[in-house]
């Protein structure tokens, strides 16, 4: 099921009109009901690799948990001739007495998970992309090979949920949280619907306690929680999926179309992922608040970025975020040198371009952002990149951020390799209108115009939640202005609102 669609202004009221009229305990399988039913609307097959990535997890977690990682010396008595007197043992549980066994085999327990995980990844997204490279390889070196490929479907949001699962077992392993105890909870951490196929990858540390603990829907909740929705179908049917078209053509064009098609095409790229990717999170994020859930932010105007450092700290935080925490950092960080510390930032981002999808196109944008952070954190050398206040010239900094970006997206669209690298020449060639090789000429005004308007819609969004560091500003703006913005977009809706049908661009990984 997707957001935009008819089945889901079906079932989230209904939802939510159940899910009001019950007790905490009981909204909480109400969630893990639906969140199980929209999961199966789009294949209940699928179902299954859901429930075994949350079963092995959460044995794994309970195998795996350590009162002493957490509770330890800090909370002895400072006076021990005032420690109150030792409490009767407790008979030991089943699952104690076993975690006793394999403690001195953690690593081993660990494995468990992240084999298991990464296993659902390498057969649904990436057996056949490495047996193909593996083909391709064998062929040039003279063989004849006869590997077989799978007829695999992609399963909707594997990457999410194999990650996010994922990051429950490490924390618990490391000794940051404790392991949930109750299945109910944690089923539905893995399976929530709002952010399972789409994100953002959430931590255990923030969410559990959220399903352990009554929900409070108030006003204020109710009325974030639409506005967030309203950005967010506004971005992804207004913006991201009006300019879908005309990304396509210039796409489609890519060995001969003139260089003023091909760059109009990659900037409204650069807008349509940006509204379909943020715009989901951010319905994401309100279907939550009408829970009484709160998610963390995904996106915070990435567009805005004075560096490509500062771009990575914007945009799909979540994933960042998780690839520094479980990638970068256990790779060595910058703990062992400049050397070690680019290699490490490169590698991290090649990874992370390559969880985005099986295609070479993905590992080479992933390489080219490794390279821009491992440039970027070069030239900054012992400094730290700090949040300046905006001066004139950081419109030069935002600009050529903006570029190194753009550059990097010709890559994101799935397809040959050769097709991108037609495109790339095709802008840095000036290609001419019908394959002409040379044609120094500024964008038609048509061209312009239509990156200017969508742009403008972007920013007429983007710009007041910078200002304010809040994604809700237009709630704090009096009634006459909300009123007159929220209007707009409305009309803007269902005026731009025919190709409503387009899925979103992440559900691909």
């Amino acid at each position: 099921m997707v957001f935009n669609s008819l089945a889901f202004a079906i079932f989230l009221p209904t939802v939510l009109v159940i899910y009001y009229c019950l007790h905490y305990r009981a909204q909480t399988f109400l969630i893990l009901l639906a969140s199980y039913f929209f999961y199966g609307w789009w294949d209940w097959r699928f179902l299954s690799l859901l429930w075994l990535s949350t079963v092995v997890d959460y044995i794994v977690g309970r195998l795996l948990d350590d009162p002493n990682a957490l509770d330890g010396a800090k909370h002895a008595p400072e006076d021990p001739e005032h420690a109150p007197p030792p409490a009767e043992p407790r008979p030991e549980s089943s699952f104690t007495r076993l975690n006793r066994a394999v403690a001195h085999h953690r690593k081993i327990v660990l494995t468990v998970s992240v084999i298991a995980n990464l296993a659902l990844l390498a057969v649904f997204k990436y057996f056949n992309f490495f047996v193909e490279s593996a083909d391709a390889v064998l062929q040039q070196l003279g063989f004849h090979s006869s590997i077989e490929t799978l007829w695999i479907i992609l399963p909707v949001g594997i990457s999410f949920f194999t990650f996010q699962s994922m990051s429950y077992t490490i924390d618990v392993y490391r000794g940051k949280i404790r392991a949930v105890k109750d299945p109910l909870n944690y089923a539905v951490f893995v399976a929530y619907f709002p952010q399972l196929v789409n994100g953002p990858i959430e931590r255990a540390d923030h969410m559990i306690r959220q399903y352990d603990n009554p929900r409070v829907v108030d006003r204020d909740k109710i009325y974030s929680g639409l506005m967030l929705m309203l950005i967010g179908f506004f971005k992804k049917i207004a913006i991201a999926d009006s300019v879908a078209p005309l990304v396509d053509e210039a796409f489609t064009a890519a060995q001969y179309g003139s260089w003023s098609l091909l760059y109009k095409g990659v900037c409204l790229f650069a807008i349509q992922i940006y509204c379909d990717f943020s715009g989901y999170t951010d319905i994401a994020r309100g279907t939550s608040k009408l829970l009484g859930i709160e998610l963390m932010e995904n996106f915070q105007q990435p567009y805005l970025s004075r560096n490509i450092t500062e771009f990575w700290r914007r945009w799909h935080i979540s994933l960042s975020t998780w690839l520094r925490d479980y990638l970068y950092i256990p790779l060595g960080g910058s703990r062992y040198g400049k050397f070690n510390t680019y290699r490490n930032l490169f590698l991290t981002m090649l990874l992370g371009g390559l969880w985005h999808g099986a295609n070479s196109t993905f590992i080479i944008w992933g390489g080219l952002h490794g390279l821009y952070l491992a440039i970027h954190k070069m030239m900054l050398g012992e400094k730290k990149p700090v949040d300046e206040p905006w001066r004139p010239w950081h419109i030069v900094k935002l600009l050529v951020t903006l570029h190194l970006v753009l550059l990097a997206w010709i890559f994101f669209r799935p397809g040959p390799v050769r097709e991108s690298f037609a495109y790339l020449k095709g802008i840095l060639t000036l290609r001419g209108v019908g394959g002409a090789k040379f044609q120094l000429s500024a964008f038609s005004f048509m061209d312009a115009a239509t990156v200017a308007f969508f742009a403008g819609l972007v920013l007429l969004i983007d710009i007041p939640q910078y200002r304010r560091n809040d994604h809700l500003a237009m709630l704090k703006w009096s009634w006459p202005m909300r009123g007159a913005v929220i209007a707009l977009m409305l009309l803007l809706l269902l005026i731009m609102g025919e190709n409503n049908d387009i899925p979103f661009i992440y559900f691909q990984f």
